[in-house]
């Protein structure tokens, strides 16, 4: 396939995940003092599984941690889960600069992911009687994918970071979609345009906040971990997605794998893509 051709495959696909209306939620609730501190709560719309009170998924956006990207652009893919019997939380936080083009905030940005699974299970009793807070998987897409790996790795950061956690989070997996999961391949790469660079600061931090940061640095994690990849992706090309594989495996800990053929950066999300469902799939083997 030529470049002119993989590009505009690309294009296309990003254009049909972005065509769908966002959808409303059942429920909002904070879990901060800043705007950007909230969550989005869809109550299931069908039973899933062998019945039972329905699992939670925990969504965390994409956008390369960048302003112009907030939940409201993977607010259908929650209602998709949602309508498969899931109770699906999509969190909102704090990204670059408003109105300008720069990753993250830093350390705003992964505060407010901590607080966010922190604060997520006391929500979930109030606002989802129906759904089992015991049962939660951590899912994100890209820069999501990002934050969902390092939010199940907390425990392994050092003891004085302040995003350490004494315990393993309380879930049963996770599954990143696109995943930026190694910050060194998805620099050398340029994934998201610079995006990882960016997040930590620039050059003059790179190195310094890296292992704070970085989940291909913090393994293993003893959380059952699952990424799925298009291997026609070229926003977060396979290689990094493969990276952290390596890095887990050199850990001693498997991480499964799921690569799609013609399939790139965007349909992971899209509900009106195959792939999607085999997104839902992944989660629905860790929920149950």
């Amino acid at each position: 396939m030529t470049d002119d051709v993989a590009a505009a495959r690309a294009a296309a696909e990003e254009k049909s995940a972005f065509s769908h209306a966002p959808v409303a939620p059942d429920a909002t609730a904070a879990y901060g003092d800043h705007p950007d501190q909230v969550i989005d709560f869809y109550a299931p719309r069908s039973e899933a599984g062998p019945g039972g009170p329905a699992p939670v998924v925990l969504v965390l956006h994409g956008g390369a941690w960048r302003a112009p990207y907030d939940r409201r652009h993977i607010s259908p893919f929650a209602d998709f889960l949602a309508r498969r019997g899931f109770a699906v939380a999509s969190a909102e936080y704090r990204r670059g600069g408003d109105g300008d083009s720069v990753a993250g905030r830093w350390p705003d940005t992964l505060d407010d992911v901590a607080a966010a699974l922190d604060a997520l299970p006391a929500l979930v009793k109030e606002l989802l009687p129906q759904a089992d807070p015991r049962r939660t998987v951590l899912t994100g897409h890209s820069a999501g994918g990002h934050l969902a790996l390092w939010a199940a790795s907390r425990h392994v950061l050092p003891a004085g970071s302040p995003w350490h956690s004494d315990s393993p989070a309380a879930l049963r997996g996770v599954v990143a979609l696109a995943p930026i999961a190694d910050f060194a391949v998805a620099d050398k790469l340029d994934a998201c345009g610079g995006a990882v660079r960016q997040l930590l600061g620039g050059d003059e931090h790179f190195a310094e906040r890296q292992p704070f940061a970085d989940p291909a640095l913090l393994l293993p994690t003893g959380i059952a971990t699952t990424l799925v990849q298009g291997r026609a992706d070229l926003d977060v090309p396979q290689a990094v997605a493969e990276s952290y594989a390596d890095a887990a495996a050199k850990a001693g800990e498997m991480v499964g794998v799921t690569l799609l053929e013609d399939v790139g950066h965007f349909p992971l999300i899209d509900p009106a893509a195959d792939a999607c469902a085999v997104v839902v799939e992944e989660i629905a083997q860790l929920a149950w």
